[in-house]
């Protein structure tokens, strides 16, 4: 795989701001200062988190924090348009117009206080999307330096391949955990090692912790065992299980809470055995591999 700039575990930023604990300006400060303190230097964002003002709400912190850009890396996804008091649409839509992709990211780099994305990703896939023209936007952004990369999320092998007919696709964001490991059974993940793209992951803890159902029931049983012979806490057993992945996967871990975040790059260090990958993979299917 190609080498990351990236933390090998990346601070989504959806739950800092209104749609999730609403951190004051002086709680993200010492969200972001906790993340660097603990080797996580990347932080995932998206036009529109919190309802379009999430992105604001950090670049506010982040210029009071008087933390160095050259240490840390910002992601930022655009493409999604809401229904919102902040825009006129009339429908949930996606638009990947030259001109709205050059908009979005402009805007998104007024709203963080920088002056470039370390990548920008487009947010979901579009039936509408034209190749050349994301390219053209994309290229312009690279050449002006507004943009140091760029990937997308949420899209399928053929959709990438779609896209990287005319440009370069180097990240796939996409949903994948114990609980939701399709990516790593319908070719996804085989086809992002073949075309040297690197995925990372959103909602990487799955529902283990949101839901209880049998699946879940299960998992927690052998986490908890698990647990004690690692000493490492359940969810980081969780994000050691996506790292052992050959495909790189970086997870992007939501939490606005700084003593998980303290504890989420233990992950890193901890080298599961090959038998307790498959036994929590079994676990999750409820059935031995096939």
């Amino acid at each position: 795989m190609n080498k990351t700039p990236f933390s090998k575990i990346i601070a989504g930023t959806m739950t800092w701001g209104v749609w999730g604990k609403n951190c004051s300006t002086q709680q993200m400060i010492k969200l972001m200062h906790t993340c660097l303190e603990n080797s996580i230097t990347t932080f995932d964002h998206a036009d529109i988190y919190g309802d379009y003002t999430t992105e604001a709400a950090f670049g506010k912190a982040f210029k009071e924090s008087t933390i160095d850009r050259s240490t840390i890396q910002l992601i930022s996804k655009c493409g999604i348009q809401m229904q919102s008091d902040n825009r006129n649409n009339s429908v949930k839509h996606y638009d990947y117009s030259a001109s709205y992709i050059i908009e979005s990211v402009e805007q998104s780099l007024k709203n963080l206080h920088t002056d470039y994305l370390d990548l920008l990703l487009l947010h979901r896939p579009s039936p509408l999307m034209r190749a050349d023209e994301i390219a053209e936007a994309i290229e312009k952004l690279k050449q002006e330096g507004k943009i140091l990369d760029f990937g997308v999320s949420n899209f399928t092998p053929l959709q990438t391949d779609l896209i990287e007919t005319k440009i370069k696709v180097n990240y796939n964001q996409i949903s994948f955990s114990i609980t939701d490991f399709e990516a790593m059974i319908n070719g996804s993940l085989d086809h992002m090692q073949t075309r040297h793209i690197t995925p990372m992951c959103w909602s990487p803890l799955g529902t283990v912790f949101k839901e209880n159902n049998d699946q879940t029931q299960r998992l927690k049983k052998i986490l908890s065992d698990f647990s004690t012979r690692y000493d490492v806490p359940a969810d980081i057993i969780l994000l050691a299980w996506i790292l052992k992945h050959p495909a790189g996967i970086l997870p992007v871990c939501g939490t606005a809470d700084p003593s998980r975040i303290a504890n989420l790059m233990t992950a890193a260090t901890v080298v599961m055995e090959l038998q307790d990958w498959f036994t929590l993979w079994s676990e999750s299917t409820g059935f031995p591999v096939p």
